[in-house]
């Protein structure tokens, strides 16, 4: 272990500012589920998270999903546990066959948008019935390219945002609120 790097994380938290605490991601994620609910049903949906940033929203968002309906994952990354992107690496593919399916990918946040549309166009390939997309937050700015997304939880300001998922350097996904790095 790093002892320098776990105290920069336990210090960026002790500055950071909370940017929606628990109860507010608990009102957005039942927001998305009566959403998600409404369109997807009846459809047999194959849910999948994009990993490891997607990986608490899909499982806070699952228990409010009370309909039939598989999950799965993939993972491509352009952070690697480092607080600014490079190129997208694959990691994994799904399992499941995404042909025919509606198919809704769910992942932690929206910034500049590069990995959720390469996701996209991914699935958009294997030439699903239908394809969703649906964010716990979205950075508020105009940067980069904006695939589309039928579900957001929450916005979040043009900062460095972690919890609920996203990370501070590879910690800090556990948090049930979302915080921001303090600005100097």
């Amino acid at each position: 272990m790093n002892e320098q790097l776990l105290q920069e994380v336990e210090q960026v938290m002790r500055e950071a500012d909370c940017i929606h605490d628990a109860a507010a991601v608990s009102d957005a994620l039942d927001r998305m589920a009566a959403a998600i609910s409404a369109d997807l049903a009846h459809a047999n949906p194959l849910v999948l998270c994009v990993m490891n940033g997607g990986l608490m929203p899909t499982g806070l968002l699952l228990p409010r999903l009370n309909f039939p309906l598989k999950v799965d994952y993939l993972h491509a990354t352009r952070y690697r546990e480092e607080t600014s992107g490079s190129e997208l690496m694959w990691q994994h593919m799904p399992s499941e066959i995404l042909s025919g399916r509606h198919v809704l990918i769910v992942d932690d946040i929206l910034d500049e948008g590069h990995t959720l549309a390469a996701i996209i166009d991914y699935c958009k390939a294997q030439q699903p019935a239908s394809l969703r997309s649906a964010v716990l937050a979205q950075k508020q700015h105009d940067r980069g390219v904006r695939p589309p997304l039928e579900y957001v939880g929450l916005t979040v300001p043009d900062r460095y945002v972690f919890g609920c998922g996203m990370d501070y350097k590879g910690y800090w996904r556990n948090l049930m609120g979302i915080y921001a790095v303090a600005e100097n």
